[in-house]
């Protein structure tokens, strides 16, 4: 009750007439996120529920503690050391991570805000916190700061701001920074602590041409989280987690989460039954690409995105198997580059209204032929 009293006691200086008034969206955005509006609906056609967009991105935010609180540790594992003490090494390795993507990324939305003068954008709450997720530990804050505009900039504000966005933000922040600043994203310097500690990924093992297993590591290290990469793709078990609460609370698609890991198994079955040849270096089970890299964090977090993914349900099995079956194809068709999930989410992305439109035209074109055929 204090802070509601306080806020209600300060909110004439920042509304019309006031005179801070041209930080109103800065007030606004502020206090939707403590507070539930408790304005009511007048006209017009809207969703009556106690959930708002800031509540449903929470809910997301909290379904990626668990592999954030893992990769922290991980981090720390990796670097050699032990229980509490590996958590507070990794703890202090991705902070300032965070802290450069909501500072920078926030910055950016709360301008353009200003500028246009509406509401403070809710989706960042989530792209501010999967950005350092989905990049390699110990690359340099300045290219977070850099990718972070990007993806906020051209990948949002271009468009008209969150749920006007074509491409996954996230995505396109590690993209630019894949492509501007490879050598701070890929081969050996793909994960590395302090130190100096450095090495190959799973994922680069399995890149190898003549790779059989996952070198030093096993299936049981790749699904519990033991294995070196990103902050939040190499526990394949807290990814799961995550997406019992995101399936539970209704907030991600079933369909799209299940079609990824079908389409990919599909495809890695069918490249393993091929066996190893001059184009294809394959030769280890299926099931290996869905426990390393990015591609169950990918199928979880990234995919499901429901801006920029499709709307129909039959068009979420095409999207998704689609995405599965492309990671697979660039991991196992281009050696030089082991990671797919990225590039085919963001084709995907491309894609899915084109998906929506054949699937719509299709029922349209049926629910023309049933009238006809009636008539």
């Amino acid at each position: 009750m204090g802070l509601r009293n306080f806020v209600d006691k300060i909110k004439p200086t920042f509304s019309k007439g006031g005179k801070l008034s041209f930080l109103h969206s800065t007030f606004e955005g502020f206090e939707t996120f403590l507070f539930v509006p408790n304005t009511t609906t007048k006209k017009g056609a809207h969703i009556r529920d106690c959930n708002d967009i800031k509540r449903v991105m929470i809910v997301v935010v909290l379904a990626l503690i668990p592999a954030l609180l893992f990769g922290m540790w991980n981090i720390g594992y990796f670097a050699g050391k032990t229980g509490l003490a590996a958590f507070w090494f990794g703890f202090l390795e991705v902070l300032p991570m965070i802290i450069v993507s909501y500072v920078v990324g926030l910055s950016i939305e709360f301008a353009f805000a200003q500028m246009r003068g509406h509401e403070i954008n809710e989706g960042f709450l989530v792209t501010g916190l999967l950005i350092p997720m989905i990049m390699p530990i110990g690359v340099p804050l300045w290219i977070v700061a850099l990718s972070t505009a990007f993806a906020v900039i051209i990948g949002k504000e271009v468009f008209g701001g969150t749920g006007m966005n074509v491409f996954n933000p996230a995505l396109l922040a590690r993209a630019f920074a894949f492509f501007a600043y490879t050598p701070h994203m890929s081969g050996e310097k793909v994960w590395y602590a302090a130190d100096s500690v450095s090495g190959a990924t799973a994922l680069d093992i399995l890149g190898q041409p003549g790779a059989t297993n996952l070198g030093v590591y096993s299936i049981s290290d790749a699904f519990w989280g033991t294995i070196p990469g990103c902050v939040g793709e190499t526990s394949t078990f807290a990814i799961l987690l995550g997406a019992a609460l995101l399936l539970f609370t209704g907030v991600a698609s079933w369909r799209i989460m299940l079609s990824v890991f079908l389409g990919g198994f599909a495809f890695a079955y069918l490249f393993e039954a091929m066996g190893p040849n001059a184009l294809f270096q394959t030769d280890y089970p299926a099931y290996y690409h869905l426990l390393v890299g990015g591609f169950a964090f990918g199928a979880v977090f990234m995919a499901t995105d429901p801006v920029t993914s499709a709307q129909t349900n039959t068009g979420k099995w095409i999207y998704g198997f689609m995405i599965g079956a492309l990671a697979i194809c660039v991991r196992v068709m281009n050696p030089a580059y082991p990671e797919g999930m990225m590039l085919a989410i963001l084709f995907m992305n491309a894609l899915a209204p084109l998906i929506d439109y054949f699937v719509v035209e299709r029922n349209v074109a049926r629910r023309k032929r049933l009238i006809k055929n009636v008539k």
